[in-house]
């Protein structure tokens, strides 16, 4: 059986995703990608797309990215 193994600091990355991303508020504007989401607690984090399928997938990679450059960055990961 094969699998994906996860360490310790894997799992809490993926965790926090996940929480954060219960946190996020979607909103319809008036824009060609018109549905639009944020995660409030986490300043600059927000995303749109055609669909709120689309959004939910930008808005999880755009929190990736941030998490990346914030590591690299040394920069404070808030809750």
């Amino acid at each position: 059986m094969t699998g994906v193994y996860y360490g310790s600091e894997e799992k809490v990355i993926i965790e926090y995703i996940n929480e954060a991303l219960k946190k996020a508020k979607y909103e319809i504007i008036n824009d060609e990608e018109p549905y639009y989401g944020e995660i409030p607690e986490i300043k600059g984090v927000w995303a749109t797309g055609k669909s709120l399928k689309e959004c939910r997938h930008q808005l999880r990679e755009t929190l990736d990215e941030w998490l990346i450059l914030s590591f690299k960055k040394n920069l404070p990961i808030y809750d």
